[in-house]
């Protein structure tokens, strides 16, 4: 890969004096304009560096800069990247330091020689990695602590990982694991690899029983086959340390968290005695303005703090934007099935389909009729008619379309909207190009709503997955932009604190997140008055040639890790100083 540096040795580094710039410190406090000093990895002082130790360190010229802690990115899919991409790019160039891998109930570990296959091909088709890109992760290990191990000075960026349910189903039942629940044996047998994976460092236990997480044969992935005990028999064995989180996308998630999920999810927290964390809150569906629902949500929420039970939700504040062509390499009308057979067919096939009015009959109407069973597939909502917009047109005659909605020129010529994207894209054959983008009026204002709420986690990635869709490693930039600096949602402070000293410390990485002396030394430094998520391109970089798109930020000047620089101005300086990190640690 193009982003892959150098070796461990190349890491080794002497103490480092980030001079000059705007240290907002990540705890909320006002700015201040200050030398940090880190030594030995960790921040020595937040001041005036004396000119001895200017000359014996490393020196960053900070002026006109931000200088913050490093962002941690709680809900990323980096864990099967970081065994060929140490950088997990694009993440870090957008001043991410720490990821927490491992989410939705799929890590890449523990696996058993005999189930690696069956691993790659539910990532390729949950995660929507790309198989060939999968084929080249470096199976060194089994457990999890042995994963966690073998990052070992081979790290571009700070590793935290759960441990994900599906694996241990997998792990302890074999292929029995994706048909029925457990028995009590084996639910005690489960309990000690989750024992024994918090033992070895992992972050907690996810898990998911969302009806749209499929593995590659088409079938529920195994944690969907468990049972409530089974989970909250894991979860008290993830919170035999006293540390860690759980993150569980429950059965309701993509059509609005119901009462049942909601009790149970308090009581995942109770039995653990670690922090929940879940996706969808707030919502009819995940692609939903996050306050459709939000009286319900605030109640839940209230009853859960009540309780002592602590639910924290992950709110998407960068909207999705996303490239949408009709032909195969669009993966996001899953839940379509004639569109999915019709995205599929070879070029000249494609286009007869379209000119077929019984098939045409068919397509019209079905984007709206999207499948809501779990029995028969996903239920992932596909872009709806209001948030695709004619982005490029190969004919001049078309040029009037640029810039608008699909549903705009379904009303404005009596058109449906389906038959307005086909016969463009049949007219140009298929040159023309679409974008999905959700910043909807309403979606705006119910982001700006949600976020101030504390039990909101802002971000978030899905780093390290649907490659072939943008797995919006770019939030951060964005966030920054547009909700911190443009919009002054947040001060810049505060800002800045909920997307690193915050997720921290819920997730309990303590020793991350904030620029004050005795913590990590993990930074990065941008420019206020460019910083944005900067212009995304498709690239086949991946092992054998596989595709995604790479979103590469403006106006981030470096990343450090460890008190050393991962990047600088946007290339890579080969060191690797990350570390496998750990709630609990100091």
């Amino acid at each position: 890969m193009t982003d892959t540096p150098g070796t461990p040795e190349d890491s080794m580094a002497g103490d480092l004096v980030i001079a000059g710039g705007m240290v907002v410190d990540g705890t909320g406090l006002p700015r201040r304009r200050a030398d940090v000093v880190i030594k030995d990895g960790r921040v020595a002082s937040v001041g005036r560096a004396d000119r001895a130790t200017r000359q014996d360190a490393e020196v960053i010229d900070a002026d006109g800069l931000i200088v913050a802690p490093g962002i941690v990115d709680v809900h990323t899919h980096y864990d099967p990247q970081l065994t060929f991409d140490p950088l997990a790019s694009m993440s870090i160039y957008h001043g991410v330091t720490t990821v927490l891998a491992g989410n939705c109930g799929f890590s890449i570990a523990p696996t058993r020689p005999d189930d690696r296959q069956y691993l790659r091909e539910l990532f390729a088709k949950v995660e929507q990695m790309e198989p060939t890109a999968m084929d080249a992760v470096e199976f060194d290990f089994e457990t999890m602590p042995q994963y966690l191990s073998a990052r070992t000075g081979r790290l571009g960026l700070n590793l935290a990982c759960y441990i994900g349910h599906s694996n241990i189903r997998r792990w302890v039942m074999g292929p029995a694991g994706s048909e029925r629940e457990a028995t009590p044996e084996e639910i005690a047998e489960m309990q000690q690899v989750v024992r024994d994976a918090m033992d070895g460092g992992a972050a907690g236990l996810s898990s998911s029983h969302a009806p749209t997480h499929l593995d590659g044969n088409g079938q529920p992935v195994p944690s969907r086959f468990s049972s409530r005990e089974e989970l909250l028999a894991l979860g008290e064995a993830a919170g035999h340390r006293g540390a860690g989180s759980i993150t569980y996308l429950p059965t309701s998630a993509i059509g609005g968290i119901d009462d049942t999920d909601e009790d149970y999810c308090i009581e995942l927290a109770s039995r653990s005695g670690l922090p929940v964390i879940i996706q969808g809150l707030g919502g009819r569906n995940k692609t939903d303005a996050p306050t459709a629902t939000w009286g319900r949500a605030q109640e839940f929420l209230n009853r859960a703090g009540a309780n002592g039970s602590p639910i924290y939700n992950i709110l998407i504040t960068r909207p999705p934007d996303r490239p949408l062509t009709i032909g195969p390499e669009n993966q996001l009308y899953l839940s379509v099935p004639s569109w999915v057979e019709m995205l599929a067919l070879p070029h000249d096939d494609r286009a007869a389909a379209l000119r077929d009015p019984a098939r045409r009959d068919v397509l019209r109407n079905a984007v709206e009729n999207y499948n809501r069973d779990p029995e028969l597939g996903t239920t992932t909502p596909p872009p709806l008619w209001e948030t695709v917009f004619v982005q490029h047109v190969r004919d001049d005659v078309n040029r009037h379309l640029l810039g608008k909605s699909l549903a705009h020129i379904a009303e404005t010529t009596s058109t449906a909207p389906a038959d307005v994207m086909l016969d463009l894209a049949l007219a140009e054959d298929f040159e023309t190009g679409f974008r999905w983008n959700w910043e909807t009026k309403e979606w705006a204002e119910a982001v700006e709503v949600a976020q101030q709420d504390a039990r909101m986690i802002i971000g978030t990635s899905d780093g390290g997955a649907h490659l072939a869709r943008d797995d919006a490693a770019d939030w951060s930039s964005w966030y920054l932009r547009n909700w911190v600096i443009d919009r002054e949602v947040w001060s810049l402070e505060e800002g800045i604190r909920q997307i690193t000293q915050v997720p921290a410390n819920i997730v309990g990485l303590n020793n991350r997140g904030t620029l004050v002396p005795g913590q990590c030394g993990d930074a990065f430094l941008f420019d206020p008055e460019t910083i944005d998520a900067g212009r995304k391109e498709f690239v086949r970089d991946l092992p054998g040639g596989a595709g995604r798109f790479k979103a590469w930020a403006v106006g981030v000047q470096a990343t450090i890790v460890n008190g050393v620089p991962a990047v600088v101005g946007g290339v890579p300086t080969g060191n690797l100083a990350g570390q496998v990190t750990s709630p609990g640690d100091y």
